[in-house]
């Protein structure tokens, strides 16, 4: 089948796109494989929908500081908060430590008690314990693998440990929890773990929801181990800690339930304001799936209860209820997720077959197609979410890019991948954060490169390669490559939700009003969006149309990258896009005119430039 070739594009540096006879084809299997698609991203949002509900947990030991310093309980302060809207508590395991100050152990190093009973047979390398309540110190000798010694001092007698046990973990606080429990808080208990214990999670006490501590989990060095642990965890369901990565986390829940955690550093927490630290809260539930929102105090009572009420009503506002999650597993159905894979398939493929070279075309689909598919080992359906998100940005681009209402073709062709991007990708581990979407950055690289190398002209790629090289720079030329280059940095450099490239204190403020009112856009699409529909419009002379044109796909990109964000419910990347999409409409033809302006102005009073002299 030989291609056809379309009228000649209205810019002599753009060459036309092939009409390849299998193109309606192609477009018709993206178009059939769109509905499992649709269905699956519909089951999505239902099952987000019914996700809704996260429990606002307080920090017992910060809880407990503060009332301490306010002359009241812990429990007295905890209900003043609870009528603001907290309804959890996380209970930190105890330690040998906690005994002893609740007045149940009588802990004495070695050399003090040598002090008090001169002569007497003490070791002052050991520590001595003794109990206060009765039982204290038999329970811990049946939880530790310690050799210990038990021996009269003083006419008392005393039990001596090898080494100072006070920071050892020594079981849960049953009466709190159990109090805690009665009156409907929802108990988040932190386990700590310690090579001491004989017995890890035996005495785990019956809560809903645990939190590890430190950056692993019990067992996660020993596979015996994680698998006893793994056993003993019974209905309690793990909690995700977000930036905290704890090592044999993904094997402890592998298969099962887990919840994500959202919580800020007491130190980070002191630098910020009660509204500044609510509005993060109420992102996390929003628009990354917490379920378990991780509170402290903050110094003062008057700045905590402004904190809850602050978010409380963000949560209201956005209608996330306050109450007990519920831990499910996203469990798409397969066969719909196999038909979906033949959408990304035929965009790639009828990318290829739209290049004026078509085996350039095609050499660089199937590049594409194997990167996507190395990156993510094999795998059929990340590794085609990821053809979806390099592939669709391009499509609408590569195929049709001669008027201004093309914008719109590109537009639908990019949220067409959207739905591939979630049927293919979202599955239990990505939207509990544990398995993110692998390329990122080529989501936002391979596009701008299938749209650039179908910009190579009909003829033998040898010419071309030596009119580039021969071409004539001039100084103007050599700026326009460096700050785009610049720019195109920047933008590659701040992808995804951690980089290394911060941003400035006013656009932090920007982002922040944004995101208080609204589901706040892209960045990149508010930019991409307008660059796009100048670089279509074909207003700008020579290679600017050209440069706009890849600055465009960067918005097209961008929004295939929201996507990617799995944690995110589905509804909230479509508002996001959206939003995104409209503005830069708005902003692009606000460009249009200001450009076209411009140019007749500069055009107006161009005497000199025609004359080479400057009056």
């Amino acid at each position: 089948m030989t291609p056809t070739t379309p009228p000649a594009s209205r810019n002599p540096l753009l060459p036309t796109p092939n009409r390849h006879p299998l193109t309606p084809v192609l477009l018709l299997l993206i178009a059939l494989s769109l509905i499992p698609a649709l269905i699956l991203a519909f089951t999505r949002v239902q099952f987000e929908q019914a996700q809704k509900t996260v429990s606002i947990v307080m920090d017992y030991s910060s809880l407990s500081a503060q009332a301490n310093l306010n002359g009241q309980t812990p429990l007295g302060l905890l209900g003043q908060y609870r009528a603001l809207g907290v309804n959890g508590v996380a209970v930190y395991e105890d330690t040998v430590g906690s005994k002893v100050a609740r007045g149940e152990l009588y802990l004495k190093p070695g050399s003090e008690l040598a002090v008090e009973n001169p002569g007497a047979n003490v070791n002052t390398q050991l520590t001595y314990t003794r109990d206060l309540k009765p039982g204290t110190t038999a329970a811990l000798k049946a939880r530790f693998n310690l050799k210990f010694t038990d021996v009269t001092v003083g006419g008392q007698r005393w039990t001596a440990w090898p080494t100072d046990i006070s920071f050892l973990p020594a079981g849960p606080n049953t009466t709190l929890i159990s109090a805690l429990k009665a009156q409907g808080y929802v108990v988040v208990y932190r386990p700590y773990d310690s090579p001491v214990v004989k017995v890890p999670g035996s005495d785990w006490p019956d809560v809903p929801f645990l939190a590890f501590n430190d950056t692993e989990v019990i067992g996660a060095r020993d596979p015996e181990l994680m698998r006893q642990v793994r056993a003993r965890l019974g209905n309690r369901v793990p909690a995700i800690i977000e930036f905290t990565p704890q090592k044999g986390l993904d094997q402890l829940i592998a298969g099962g339930k887990a919840v994500r955690l959202f919580s800020i550093s007491a130190a980070w927490q002191d630098l910020l304001t009660p509204p500044e630290v609510s509005s993060k809260f109420v992102l996390a539930a929003r628009e990354r799936s917490h379920k378990l929102l991780y509170t402290r105090p903050f110094k003062t009572v008057n700045d905590t209860t402004t904190f809850l009420k602050d978010l409380k009503t963000g949560l209201d506002k956005w209608g996330i209820r306050v109450g007990t999650p519920v831990a499910a597993a996203y469990e798409p159905n397969l066969l719909l997720k196999w038909l979906c894979i033949v959408g990304p398939l035929a965009a790639i493929l009828l990318i290829g077959l739209s290049y004026p070279l078509t085996r350039v075309g095609l050499g660089v689909a199937v590049i594409g197609l194997l990167i996507a598919l190395g990156l993510n080992g094999g795998q059929p359906f990340p590794g085609f979410a990821l053809v979806a998100a390099i592939s669709f940005p391009a499509l609408g681009l590569v195929m049709r890019r001669d008027r201004v209402t093309d914008w719109f073709v590109a537009t639908g062709f990019s949220l067409a991948g959207v739905l591939f991007v979630s049927a293919l990708g979202a599955n239990r581990d990505s939207m509990l954060g544990l398995d993110p979407f692998k390329g990122v950055g080529l989501t936002l690289l391979f596009p701008i490169l299938l749209v650039a190398l179908s910009f190579l002209p009909r003829q033998d790629i040898r010419k071309t390669v030596y009119q580039i090289y021969t071409a004539p720079i001039k100084l103007g030329d050599i700026i326009v490559m460096v700050l785009g280059a610049a720019a195109f940095a920047l933008v590659f450099l701040r992808r995804g939700n951690a980089t290394g490239v911060g941003v400035s204190d006013a656009e932090a403020k920007v982002r922040q009003s944004l995101q208080d009112s609204i589901i706040r856009p892209r960045f990149k699409e508010l930019a991409g969006h307008p660059l796009l529909l100048l670089g279509l419009s074909g207003i700008l002379p020579g290679y600017f149309t050209l440069l706009m044109l890849l600055g465009g796909v960067i918005g097209q990109a961008s929004i295939l990258n929201t996507f990617s964000h799995f944690h995110t419910p589905l509804l909230i990347s479509f508002q996001r896009a959206f939003i995104g999409l409209g503005a830069g409409l708005v902003l692009g033809y606000v460009a249009l005119y200001a450009v076209k302006f411009a140019m007749r102005l500069w055009q107006g009073r161009g005497d000199w430039l025609r004359s080479g002299t400057l009056n």
